[in-house]
C-alpha cells in the first residue's frame, strides 16, 4: 500500500503528462452514468494520482456503466463555487476540506481545532471512529453524502516571507492567508494575527504580490503548488490536521443503482486509504527537497501556541459552538483541551 517518495513523484509526472487536456476520463464505451468529480489540487498531488486509479477501477468493475470525469486544480471554480455546484447537482463529486465545508456544516471543522491532535495515530482513530461518524451524520443533514474514509491533506505548517515563527508571539500582527472558514479566522485572531480569507487558487498570487505575508498548508501542498517560490521560511507548527471529505450530491448518489454505488464506494474508500500512505511518504521526504529549493525550516515548541489559545478563550468558544456531544467525542481521542 505504501510507496516510496520517488515512486509517487514518478507516477505524478506520468499522470501530469497524460492530463494536458482536461478533464481526465477513463474512456471506453458510452457509459450509462457519467459524473463529474472536482478537486482543488494539482495533478501531481497523490489525491489526483489515486483518483485516476480509482476512476479506472470503477469503470472496469462496472463494465463501462459508470464513468467519472476528473476536474482538478479548481477548473470548475473556487472551493465555495464548487460546493454550491455540488449542492445543486452541477457537480456530482467533490473532495473538500472539512474546515471549508464548515461554512455549510459547522461540525465538519472539528478535526481542525488548533493543536488538538498530537500525531497521525490519534487522527485516524478519531476520523475512522466515532468522530468521523459524527461528522458524516451532520453532513448527511445537508443533503450531501460523505464516503466513509476521509482522505489526507496533512498536518499544516506555517510559511512566511518575512521571518520564522518560533513562538505564538511571532504571529502577532502577521498578515496570513487562511481558507474561507470561521475556525481559521477565529484561531489566528486569537493569536493576534490579521487573517485574510483567500481561496486556494488565488493564494500564490496573493503571496507573490504581498497581499499577505504568509500562509499555512501541509508540506505536500507547499511543494506541489510551488509556494516555496514566494515564501522563504517554513515553521513546522503542526497546528492543525486537515483532511478531504469525498462528497457526493445525495440525489445523484442515490440515483445510481445499488450495485454501482457499492463498487464506487469500495474503490473510493480504498483510494483514500492509499492516498493517506502516499501523503505520509511524500511529507516525510519533502523537508529536504524544499530546503534545497531555498526554504529555511524550524520546529517550534507547541506549548506557547496552546497556552495562547487557551488564555484567549479559543477552546472554550469552540466547545460552546460545537456543543457538548461533539466536543466530548473529540476529547475522547485528544484528551482534555479546554
Amino acid at each position: 500500500m505504501t510507496q516510496s517518495r520517488r515512486t509517487i513523484l514518478a507516477g505524478a509526472s506520468a499522470f501530469a503528462g497524460g492530463l494536458v487536456a482536461s478533464p481526465w476520463v477513463a474512456r471506453a464505451q458510452t457509459a450509462e452514468f457519467t459524473y463529474k468529480y472536482a478537486n482543488n489540487l494539482q495533478l501531481t498531488h497523490p489525491l489526483n494520482i489515486r483518483a485516476r486509479e480509482m476512476v479506472e477501477a470503477i469503470k472496469a468493475e462496472t463494465k463501462g456503466r459508470f464513468e467519472i470525469q476528473i476536474f482538478p486544480t479548481s477548473q470548475l471554480g473556487s472551493d465555495t463555487d464548487t460546493l454550491s455546484q455540488l449542492r445543486s447537482g452541477g457537480v456530482e463529486f467533490f473532495t473538500l476540506s472539512g474546515l471549508i465545508l464548515s461554512t455549510l456544516v459547522p461540525a465538519a471543522s472539528i478535526n481542525g481545532i488548533g493543536f488538538a491532535f498530537p500525531n497521525y495515530d490519534a487522527v485516524w482513530k478519531a476520523m475512522d471512529g466515532d468522530l468521523g461518524a459524527y461528522v458524516r451524520a451532520q453532513i448527511a443533514k445537508a443533503n450531501l453524502f460523505a464516503m466513509e474514509k476521509i482522505w489526507d491533506n496533512g498536518f499544516r505548517q506555517t510559511t512566511s516571507s518575512a521571518k520564522p515563527i518560533v513562538t505564538a508571539a511571532d504571529l502577532e500582527g502577521m498578515k496570513i492567508r487562511v481558507p474561507p472558514s470561521p475556525l481559521w479566522t477565529s484561531m489566528y485572531k486569537a493569536f493576534g494575527s490579521a487573517p485574510t480569507s483567500i481561496n486556494f487558487n488565488e493564494t500564490y498570487t496573493a503571496l507573490q504580490t504581498k497581499v499577505v505575508d504568509g500562509q499555512e498548508n501541509p508540506l505536500a501542498i507547499i511543494s506541489t503548488a510551488k509556494l516555496y517560490e514566494v515564501q522563504k521560511f517554513c515553521s513546522l507548527t503542526n497546528h492543525m490536521w486537515d483532511g478531504f471529505w469525498f462528497l457526493a450530491n445525495r440525489r445523484a448518489w442515490e440515483r445510481l443503482p445499488e450495485d454501482i454505488r457499492a463498487i464506487a464506494a469500495k474503490h473510493i474508500n480504498e483510494a483514500g486509504i492509499k492516498e493517506r500512505a502516499d501523503v505520509a511518504a511524500l511529507n516525510a521526504g519533502l523537508q529536504g527537497d524544499l530546503a534545497a529549493k531555498g526554504m529555511v525550516f524550524n520546529t517550534p515548541d507547541p506549548a506557547s501556541f496552546r497556552d495562547k489559545l487557551k488564555k484567549a478563550g479559543f477552546f472554550a468558544e469552540w466547545k460552546s459552538k460545537y456543543g457538548d456531544e461533539a466536543w466530548a467525542t473529540l476529547e475522547k481521542y485528544t484528551g482534555p483541551l479546554s
